[in-house]
Order: structure tokens, then C-alpha cells, then sequence
């Protein structure tokens, strides 16, 4: 159903380009539909559990030609963590976990971006979270840009992971038994402003 519902648009991928250089540098705003924060964690020393933050706003000063002088500002809301467990969802929300009411939001602000490759940066930033800001880096990797064939906006998605501490945060409910180490994999998609 959407392959026929999209069928129209093929051509339109053509348009993407997969080499930094030929992205146009700007002002962007993260696209939150297709921005996604998810983490994993060692759950009792059985399985690695998965779960997931949406909405995320923010903004990204992108300057292709000098990598070093772009800027990352991306804010999360804390109450859009969702697991395929409602109970869960709803005690990772709560006091004992990240303590979505006092603490509404995530923020990355970043503070440093160095290229170690064609498509690839480190991002050094400060992250807040649990009321606690802390420097951390995301290994970033460029994907594409081009028109969104789609919505028709100029867009380019990235994608980056990084290992955080959550007892750094504060957040040590059930440490050793759940991982103190959390893993992140982001995808972000930011929309360049007219």
C-alpha cells in the first residue's frame, strides 16, 4: 500500500547526495518525525533491552566547508520514552528513573566538532540529563541530503552513537543488575531553513 501510495516519487531519490561537500551549508531545524533517541541497556546479564525517546527540537548551524564551526543544539522531552512494556515506560517516567517532572528534557548542546573522515565527525558536547550536564561525544556518521521528495524541503541525515554513564546522571536505579553503560544510536534529520 505505500509503495503504490509513493510510487510517484522515485526519481526524487536520485537527488540525494552522499558527499558532504556537496551539502548546503545553513541554518536547520531538527525534522522530530524522524529524529530518534534510542537506548540499550544489559537487563539482568540475559538480553540487551532497547527503548526509545521522540520529539526531540534543536537546531544545527551547518557550515560544509568548515566543519569545525558548526554548531548542535538538540533538545529531547524526558516523557516521550516509550518501551514495549507500558509498565516500564511508565516507571522509566517516573521519580526512581528520569524523573520526567522535575526533569522535563535532555538537552546535547555541542561544544566541539572535529572530521575523522570523509562522513565522519566526533562531537564533543555538554549533555544534560536528570537535572546533571556532563561533556560527552557522539561519533557522528554523514548518511545523505537532498530535496525531501516528500514534503519538498532541502534535508540531511546523520547518524551518531555514543556509551554514557546514566549513574553519572543520577539515574541509578538497579545498578549492577541493569547496565550502568548506555548505549545511544541516533538518527537526525534536520530540515534547512528557507
Amino acid at each position: 500500500m505505500i509503495a503504490l501510495s509513493l510510487s510517484h516519487v522515485g526519481p526524487a531519490a536520485a537527488q540525494v547526495v552522499t558527499s558532504p561537500a556537496q551539502v548546503q551549508s545553513g541554518s536547520y531545524d531538527v525534522e522530530p518525525a524522524h529524529t530518534q533517541v534510542t537506548f540499550t541497556v544489559l537487563h539482568l546479564g540475559f538480553t540487551n533491552y532497547t527503548g526509545i525517546f521522540s520529539n526531540a527540537s534543536g537546531t544545527l548551524e551547518l557550515d560544509t566547508r568548515a566543519p569545525s564551526r558548526s554548531k548542535l543544539s538538540v533538545t529531547i522531552p524526558v516523557d516521550s520514552v516509550q518501551t514495549t512494556s507500558s509498565r516500564l515506560t511508565g516507571e522509566l517516567k517516573g521519580e526512581q528513573w528520569f524523573d520526567a517532572g522535575r526533569f522535563p528534557a535532555a538537552t546535547f548542546v555541542s561544544t566541539a566538532i572535529r572530521q575523522t573522515g570523509q562522513n565522519d565527525a566526533v562531537v564533543t558536547g555538554n549533555l544534560t540529563l536528570h537535572g546533571v550536564t556532563k561533556p560527552e561525544t557522539l561519533k557522528v556518521h554523514f548518511i545523505g541530503a537532498g530535496i525531501n521528495a516528500i514534503d519538498k524541503k532541502y534535508t540531511t541525515g546523520f547518524e551518531a552513537t555514543a556509551t554514557i554513564r546514566r549513574s553519572d546522571f543520577g539515574v541509578k536505579m538497579y545498578v549492577p543488575y541493569v547496565g550502568d553503560d548506555v548505549e545511544l544510536r541516533i538518527a537526525g534529520a534536520f530540515e534547512r531553513r528557507d
